[in-house]
C-alpha cells in the first residue's frame, strides 16, 4: 500500500492567519539586503560591453534524470547556457560587472540563473523575479583577472513544479564593467567599517562594536531623532587576530533603536532590548515553513515529492514531507527530527511570552513529527534520506517516480528519534492522543536501538551524505544518555535513569581533565582511545554533551555520580571561556583544540572528513599551522579543518553556543550566557563583513544559494568559510554551495539557542 496523501496541519492562506507577523511565508524584504546596498554604491567609471544575450529553452523533460551509482537521484536534466566573449576588454581595470536580466518563464514561481567567469571560485547563483527586469551587480575585484575572459549564464533543468509552463526565456543586456570607490571586503578579520549586531542586543550584558584599527577618539550612540544618548571612548585592542578598535556600550541598556557614530562613520540602525530576537525567531520559522516538502508553499512551489518512495518489508511509504534539507530538495529524516525538536524547544520558550507564536511553532513541529513518525516502519527500520535536485509530477507509476530512498536499521537513529519523541510527548499537552502515541513510539524506538546495539555495537554509518556519518562513540553515548533521560522524565522508570547514567560513564572517560597548552581542558575525544578530539566540519551535534550531562544533574540529583557530572559541565564551560581569547574582539566560539597527529587515527579521520583529497594529511598539518600553537602537539583553530565543498561554520558555532547557554543556565554563570548570546550577534552582523546571515533580519544580508525555493525571509546559510588552507574567514559575494547554500539545520539551531534565553 502506498501512503500518498500526507497528514498534517493545514495553514491559513497568507493574510488570513489572524495574528500579526504569523502569516507565512513572510514576504522577503530586499531593501536592506547586501545586493540592494551594492546597487547604490557610487560608480567612478564604467564602460559598456557590446552585446545582448538571449537564452530560451523548453521545460519538457521526458527522460529520467540519473546521478552517480552511490547517489542515483542527485541529478538534473542538464542545463542550457549562453556565452559572451570578453577577450577584447581589460577586466583588470574594473572591480564590478553590472547587467540586467529579464526572465520570462511560463508559470515559474522560483527563477534563477548561474553566472560564471573563469576566475571566479564557483558559479554565482542569481535569484530573479519573473517577468520583470532585474538589476544585478557582481564584485570581481578580489580575483586576478588576467588573460582572455568570457561571461557565461546558464540555467539548470530541474523538472516541472505544479504551475510551470512549457518554456523559459532570458534576455540579458545593459552589461557594464565598473570601477567603484571601494571594493567590499571578502576575506580576513579586519572590518572596513563599523560592524555590530544589526539584529540587536540584549539590554543586559556586553554590547560592543568593532571598528578598523585606525579609529580613535570617542564614539556616541544616537537615537533615530539624532539625539545623543551615550558617549564612550574607543579602545585599542591587540589580540591573536591583530589590532582593532572597539566601542563598548555595555553600560547602556535603555530599549530603543540607535546608530553608533565614530568620527565620520555611522553604523546601520540596531535595536537594544530583550524582545528583539522574537523577530529573528519568526523569520526562522517562516524559512522553515518555506522549506516544507509535500505541501503547497504559497509563492514558492506546489505539493511536491509524493512520488518519492521508500520500500521495506513489503511496505511502501511516500518520503514527501518534513522539510527540504537545504537549497536543494534533499531530505533527511534525522535532520527533520532535529528541527522539529528545536521548534518544540522554542515553543516552550515563547509559551508565556507570545502564545500565538508558541502555537505556530508547535504547529510547524507537528508537521516534522508527522514525517518522522510516518517514515518509521515499526521494526527498527526507518526511511532515512535521499539526495534530490528535481521536482516530480506527483503521480504514481510515471517515469519520474523515485524508489531509491535509503532505508536502514540504525541504532543511533532510533536512540536520537526516541529522545525527540519523548520530549514531544511531554510538551504537546494540547493533544493527549498524540502524547500517548509518542510515548509508545519512544519506548519502542529506544528498545529497537538497545536490541540493535546489543547485537552489533556501534553501527558503521553506511551513507556518507547523511549528517550522522561523522558520529563518534562519545557523541553516540552522549545521545543515548540524553535520550534515556528524556524517557526517564516522561515515565519516571528507573531503567531509563540507569541507562542514562551508564552511557554517561563512557562520555566522562572521553573528557580531557588535564590541561594542554594554555591551560585548555574540558574538551572531549571521539572515543576512549583519546587519539582524536571531537570536531565538526559543517554539521554539528556538539551540544549533546552538555544536554546529556545537565539533564543527568537535573533528573538524578542524588545519584552517586552527580558530582562528576557537574564537574564535567564546569570543565567544559571553562574550556569555552578559555577559547574566546582566540577570536577576540569578535565573539565567535572557535572550532576548538586540535592534536597534531589526528590524521593518523584513520577510522575517525575519514569518518569526519568526507571525500578527502589524496594530500589530506599534509593539508591537515598545513591548516593547523595557520591556527595558534599552544604546545608542541596542540593547536587552536578558529575555523574547522576542511578540504572540500562541505564547509561553513554556522551550525558549529550555534551548537557550541547552545552548549555555552546550557552551561551558563545550569551553573548560573553569566559569562557563559554572554558567550552564547555572542553567537547570535555574530549571525546578525557582528562579523568581519558586517553582514547579517538571517535574510530579512538586521541589515546587509546577502542573497544566498536557494535554487529550489528562491529568496525566503529568514533563510540562513551553512556559514562563513576560510580562504584556502588559512584560518582566515572568507565570505565572497559569489553565491554557491555549500557555504552560501541555505540550510534548515541552521534555522533549527538558532531557534534552539534562542530558547535558552
Amino acid at each position: 500500500m502506498v501512503s500518498g496523501a500526507i497528514p498534517g496541519c493545514v495553514l491559513p492562506a497568507p493574510g488570513q492567519a489572524g495574528q500579526a507577523g504569523l502569516d507565512f511565508p513572510l514576504e522577503p524584504d530586499r531593501s536592506r539586503s547586501f545586493e540592494a546596498a551594492e546597487r547604490e554604491r557610487p560608480v567612478l567609471e564604467e564602460i559598456p560591453v557590446e552585446g545582448t544575450l538571449s537564452l530560451a529553452f523548453s521545460t519538457d523533460t521526458p527522460w529520467r534524470a540519473k546521478g552517480p551509482a552511490d547517489d542515483p537521484d542527485y541529478a538534473t536534466y542538464g542545463n542550457r547556457s549562453v556565452l559572451l566573449d570578453l577577450s577584447g576588454y581589460d577586466l583588470e581595470g574594473y572591480d564590478r560587472i553590472a547587467f540586467r536580466i529579464l526572465p520570462s518563464c511560463d508559470g515559474a514561481q522560483v527563477v534563477n540563473l548561474d553566472c560564471w567567469l573563469p576566475f571566479l571560485p564557483a558559479n554565482h547563483l542569481i535569484s530573479l523575479e519573473n517577468n520583470r527586469w532585474n538589476e544585478c551587480t557582481l564584485n570581481i575585484g578580489n580575483y586576478p583577472r588576467k588573460g582572455p575572459q568570457h561571461l557565461r549564464f546558464s540555467a539548470t533543468l530541474r523538472g516541472r513544479d505544479l504551475t510551470t509552463g512549457d518554456s523559459c526565456r532570458f534576455r540579458i543586456d545593459s552589461i557594464f564593467l565598473q570601477r567603484t570607490a571601494e571594493i567590499p571586503s571578502e576575506r580576513g578579520w579586519q572590518p572596513t567599517g563599523i560592524v555590530l549586531s544589526t539584529g540587536g542586543y540584549y539590554s543586559a550584558g556586553p554590547k560592543t562594536a568593532i571598528l578598523p584599527a585606525a579609529c580613535t577618539g570617542r564614539f556616541s550612540l544616537e537615537d533615530l531623532r539624532g539625539k545623543t544618548v551615550f558617549r564612550g571612548s574607543i579602545q585599542a585592542e591587540e589580540t591573536t587576530l591583530g589590532r582593532f578598535a572597539v566601542a563598548d556600550f555595555s553600560r547602556f541598556s535603555r530599549e530603543g533603536t540607535y546608530v553608533l557614530r565614530a568620527g565620520d562613520q555611522v553604523s546601520r540602525p540596531f535595536p537594544i532590548g530583550d524582545g528583539n530576537w522574537d523577530s529573528a525567531a519568526r523569520k526562522a520559522l517562516s524559512f522553515i515553513f518555506g522549506q516544507r516538502c509535500g505541501y503547497p508553499v504559497p509563492r514558492t512551489h506546489g505539493t511536491c515529492h509524493l512520488d518519492l518512495l521508500a520500500h521495506h518489508g513489503g511496505e511502501t511509504v511516500s518520503f514527501g514531507g518534513g522539510w527540504h534539507d537545504a537549497g536543494d530538495l534533499s531530505q533527511q529524516s534525522l535532520q527533520t527530527g532535529d528541527v522539529a525538536y528545536a521548534l518544540l524547544e522554542a515553543s516552550e520558550h515563547f509559551r508565556d511570552i507570545d502564545p500565538a507564536l508558541a502555537e505556530r511553532l508547535r504547529e510547524e513541529a507537528r508537521w516534522g513529527l508527522d514525517f518522522t513518525l510516518r517514515t518509521r516502519f515499526g521494526d527498527g527500520y526507518r526511511a532515512s534520506s535521499v539526495g534530490l535536485l528535481i521536482w516530480q509530477d506527483g503521480k504514481l507509476d510515471t517515469f519520474d517516480d523515485i524508489h531509491t530512498v535509503r532505508v536502514q536499521d540504525n541504532a543511533f537513529d532510533n536512540y536520537l528519534q526516541a529522545g525527540y519523541e519523548a520530549y514531544a510527548a511531554r510538551v504537546l499537552t494540547e493533544d493527549p492522543m498524540m502524547q500517548d502515541y509518542l510515548l509508545r513510539t519512544a519506548r519502542a524506538d529506544f528498545a529497537f536501538a538497545e536490541e540493535k546495539f546489543a547485537r552489533d555495537g556501534y553501527d558503521r554509518f553506511r551513507f556518507p551524505y547523511e549528517h550522522c556519518y561523522n558520529t563518534s562513540h562519545s557523541q553516540w553515548m552522549a545521545t543515548v544518555s540524553w535520550a534515556a533521560s528524556q524517557l526517564y522524565r516522561l515515565t519516571g522508570e528507573d531503567c531509563y535513569a540507569d541507562k542514562a547514567a551508564e552511557a554517561a560513564r563512557y562520555v566522562l572517560e572521553c573528557q580531557e581533565t588535564e590541561a594542554v597548552g594554555g591551560g585548555l581542558r574540558g574538551f572531549f575525544y571521539r572515543d576512549t582511545d583519546r587519539r582524536s578530539i571531537v570536531h565538526y566540519i559543517h554539521q554539528s551535534r556538539e551540544q549533546v554533551y552538555m544536554q546529556a550531562l545537565t539533564e543527568l544533574c537535573l533528573t538524578q540529583p542524588s545519584h552517586p555520580d552527580r558530582a562528576r557530572w557537574e564537574g564535567a559541565v564546569r570543565l567544559f564551560g571553562d574550556y569555552l571561556k578559555a577559547l574566546m581569547a582566540y577570536t577576540a574582539p569578535y565573539g565567535m566560539i572557535p572550532s576548538g583544540v586540535y592534536a597534531a597527529g589526528e590524521y593518523l587515527d584513520t577510522d575517525n579521520f575519514y569518518a569526519l572528513h568526507l571525500f578527502p583529497p589524496a594530500d589530506a594529511a599534509e593539508r591537515y598539518t598545513r591548516q593547523l599551522s595557520q591556527g595558534v600553537q599552544v604546545d608542541p602537539t596542540h593547536f587552536v583553530k578558529r575555523f574547522p579543518v576542511w578540504f572540500n565543498i562541505f564547509n561553513g561554520n554556522n551550525a558549529i558555532l550555534l551548537s557550541l553556543g547552545k552548549s555555552a547557554a546550557l552551561c551558563g543556565r545550569f551553573l548560573e554563570d553569566p559569562a557563559l550566557t554572554d558567550i552564547a548570546r555572542e553567537q547570535v550577534y555574530w549571525m546578525l552582523g557582528k562579523n568581519p563583513f558586517g553582514q547579517s546571515m538571517v535574510y530579512g533580519e538586521g541589515w546587509d544580508y546577502p542573497d544566498m544559494d536557494s535554487f529550489s525555493s528562491g529568496l525566503l525571509t529568514g533563510m540562513m546559510p551553512v556559514g562563513i568559510r576560510t580562504w584556502e588552507d588559512t584560518d582566515e574567514p572568507w565570505w565572497p559575494q559569489v553565491n554557491n554551495a555549500c557555504y552560501k547554500e541555505v540550510w534548515v539545520t541552521v534555522a533549527g539551531k538558532l531557534l534552539s539557542l534562542i530558547a535558552e534565553f
